[in-house]
């Protein structure tokens, strides 16, 4: 196993250990940048630090179900299901947040973590449907096909 990977299954127990945000920002470089369905463009440790303190938040029993894991060269790939139940407030990026729903999510994604040489993530990009993560916690208008 070489450093990409070490880092991504790092981060990944991090995030569902409810880990200290501290420890999440010390996997990213201070430039880093993320990308995310929902979230957009993150340029900077702090706000990839404040995006996954959402999610933690929202699902803060959250669990990972790995269904293929990478490694090539300097960047780490994983493909799995991210699942918990929404017991925690849900942060528009308006900044206005929705009460909790109670419901259960399991959604599929693949993220891709390239690490720096100091062992650090300096490109991250998360994909997932944010639709079915929408429509799971019940967000959707039922009108909708």
């Amino acid at each position: 196993m070489g450093q990409a990977r070490e880092v991504m299954d790092r981060l990944t127990e991090a995030l569902t250990t409810k880990t200290d945000p501290k420890v999440i920002g010390e996997l990213f470089a201070e430039d880093a940048v993320a990308v995310t369905p929902d979230g957009g463009e993150l340029r900077g440790r702090d706000s990839i630090v404040e995006y996954w303190r959402q999610m933690t938040d929202m699902v803060p029993e959250a669990r990972y179900e790995p269904v293929h894991a990478y490694e090539v060269g300097d960047t780490a790939i994983d493909e799995g299901f991210f699942a918990g139940r929404n017991t925690g407030p849900i942060q528009l990026p308006t900044g206005e947040s929705l009460p909790a729903t109670d419901k259960e999510i399991r959604i599929r994604g693949v993220d891709f973590a390239k690490v720096d040489a100091q062992g650090r993530i300096v490109d991250y990009r998360l994909y997932f449907d944010e639709m079915e993560f929408l429509g799971q916690l019940g967000l959707l208008p039922e009108d909708l096909p």
